[in-house]
C-alpha cells in the first residue's frame, strides 16, 4: 500500500492555550479527495490551519508525503507541494488577472494556458485588475493562482461560499477535474455538503474538536440519519 500524501496522527491543536483540534487522526492517500463536513465553529478551518502550520499543535504530527512537517512553517510547507485556498479572497487588488497569477508561479502542468482552460473567465478577464472582477470571479482566481503554485495537494476552506449558483456551477466542475484528471489532491472544506460530497471520494465529519464520522463520500451522501444528526440536512432527493 502506497504512502499517504497527508497524514494526521493523534493531532491536538488550536489557537495558544485554546485547544479546537483534538486526537484527530486521518490520512489522505496520493491523488486523493477528502470532503471535511461539520457546523459552524467545530474545527474545520483549524484543520486546514494544522496542516499549513499557521496554528499551535499541542500533541500529535502532521506527515507530507512520508516527512514529519510538524515543525515547519508555512513558507516551507507551501514549497514542499501544499497549497491553500482561504476563505478571505487574497488577490492583489491592483494587479492583472494575469500578473496575479504569474506573481507566484512555480514550473509544473499548471500554467498559464492550462489554468485558462480550467477557467475560461479568467481569460476573458486577463487584463483586469484584480479589483474589477466579481467576487466569484476573484474566488476562481485564488484558486487559479493557487494552482499556479504546482501544488501536490490544494486546501480548499469554503471556496463556494455565498457565490451565484451559476459560479457554484463552474468552481464545482474546476475542482471535480482537479481531483479526477487534474491529478491534485484536495482537502475540501465546505458548508454545501452534498455538493462537497458529490466532488470528493472520502469524507470525515468534525464535531467538537474530534472526528465524529468517517465514510466513503457516496456512502454518506445516502446516509440521511448522519448528515441530520451532524450537520441538520435533509438532502433533497435527485430528480
Amino acid at each position: 500500500m502506497s504512502e499517504p500524501l497527508l497524514e494526521f496522527r493523534d493531532v491536538r491543536s488550536g489557537y495558544g492555550e485554546a485547544v479546537v483540534l483534538d486526537g484527530v487522526s486521518f490520512a489522505l492517500p496520493l491523488h486523493g479527495s477528502l470532503a471535511v463536513l461539520g457546523r459552524n465553529g467545530v474545527g474545520k478551518t483549524t484543520l486546514l490551519l494544522t496542516a499549513m502550520g499557521f496554528v499551535t499543535l499541542a500533541r500529535g504530527s502532521v506527515l507530507f508525503n512520508g516527512r514529519d512537517i510538524s515543525r515547519l512553517p508555512p513558507h516551507k510547507r507551501a514549497l514542499m507541494g501544499l497549497g491553500w485556498v482561504p476563505q478571505e479572497r487574497e488577490i492583489f487588488p491592483s494587479l492583472t488577472v494575469e500578473e496575479n497569477l504569474t506573481a507566484t508561479r512555480r514550473p509544473g502542468r499548471w500554467d498559464l494556458e492550462t489554468v485558462y482552460t480550467l477557467f475560461p473567465r479568467l481569460r476573458e478577464r486577463c487584463g483586469n485588475m484584480g479589483n474589477q472582477l466579481s467576487g466569484g470571479e476573484q474566488q476562481m482566481l485564488t484558486v487559479a493562482r493557487t494552482l499556479m503554485t504546482n501544488p501536490a495537494l490544494l486546501l480548499l476552506d469554503e471556496p463556494l461560499e455565498g457565490l451565484a449558483p451559476i459560479i457554484v456551477e463552474e468552481l464545482s466542475a474546476a475542482i471535480r477535474y482537479m481531483a479526477g484528471d487534474g491529478g491534485t489532491a484536495i482537502v475540501l472544506v465546505e458548508q454545501h455538503a452534498e455538493v462537497a460530497l458529490r466532488l470528493t471520494e472520502q469524507a470525515v465529519v468534525i464535531e467538537r474538536g474530534i472526528i465524529a464520522h468517517r465514510a466513503q463520500s457516496s456512502d454518506l451522501l445516502g446516509n440521511r440519519d448522519i448528515l441530520d444528526r451532524y450537520l441538520g440536512l435533509h438532502l433533497q432527493e435527485r430528480r
